[in-house]
């Protein structure tokens, strides 16, 4: 069972044996990058490469570990009991099965994807590491314990919007995916839009990388905003002479709300353009 990388996903060496790195070891895969570097798409391109289900499990800010595992709904037992409601001596009818509990019963070893985990409390990760450890968790209301029938391929995003506790990192094989040089992007590119002009290909990234290499821009555009531009680009048909023309008086590309986000970053295009238009 080795990931290879897919027709739609461009995995480089490094990122292919941090994945069968964390399989072989059977431990989680914590993968750190940019936003829009194809860190959750990775965990669905895994699972379609190794014909495994995928299970996702995105975080919020207010989601709780018990929550992975499962849910006892006391309120709906006790409305029901007022009812008179025959469910009601069946406690198993309240509880409502987690992801984890899904992964763990699943009949084939799934990809258990835990998206953006540092969105929720700092003790988020410290609540699973017995259960992603031993990959069972106990249920106090019926007394039984759920063990997994086969290990699951965990796999755990995180944007670094805060620290990970150390106990956890230890369990985890880590993989931080670097932003794509020109030539990778280039093929990221070719993938998605195969019959696109190489030479649009060309220009746009020169202009990108250039934005990209802006000091004091706030957000960086990722590879899922350059692919947004590109469609765009390719749907209004503008002429490359556009974007080879780099005229300074107009320092922001054509299209350019696909790749920058705020007005912080608009503005100081602007005042880059006006002091330009000064020093000639």
């Amino acid at each position: 069972m080795k990931f290879e990388g897919t027709e739609s996903y461009v995995a480089t060496e490094d990122l292919m044996v941090a994945v069968n790195a964390a399989i072989t070891l059977e431990r989680p895969l914590l993968i750190k990058g940019e936003p829009g570097t194809g860190k959750t798409v990775l965990a669905a391109e895994v699972a379609k490469s190794l014909g495994a289900p995928l299970i996702e499990w995105h975080i919020k800010s207010t989601t709780k570990a018990q929550q992975g595992l499962y849910e006892y709904d006391a309120v709906s037992r006790l409305r029901d009991s007022q009812l008179g409601d025959d469910r009601v001596h069946d406690i198993r009818n309240y509880i409502k099965q987690g992801k984890l509990w899904e992964a763990f019963t699943g009949d084939t070893r799934p990809i258990l994807l835990i998206d953006e985990i540092d969105k929720a409390d700092i003790e988020f990760p410290n609540d699973l590491l017995q259960e992603l450890d031993r990959m069972e968790f106990f249920v106090y209301e019926t007394s039984e314990t759920i063990s997994a029938k086969h290990r699951p391929i965990v796999m755990i995003t995180s944007n670094n919007e805060k620290e990970l506790p150390d106990a956890f990192l230890r369990r985890c094989f880590f993989h931080y995916i670097s932003f794509p040089d020109a030539d990778t992007m280039s093929t990221i590119v070719d993938v998605h839009f195969p019959d696109i002009q190489h030479e649009l290909v060309r220009e746009a990234l020169t202009v990108f990388y250039e934005i990209r290499d802006v000091p004091g821009l706030k957000k960086k555009p990722s590879t899922s905003e350059l692919l947004d531009w590109l469609k765009l680009l390719m749907a209004e048909s503008l002429p490359i002479e556009v974007l080879k023309s780099r005229d300074p008086n107009k320092l922001i590309p054509p299209l350019h709300g696909a790749l920058l986000k705020n007005e912080q970053d608009v503005h100081l295009f602007e005042r880059l353009a006006f002091l330009n238009k000064r020093g000639q």
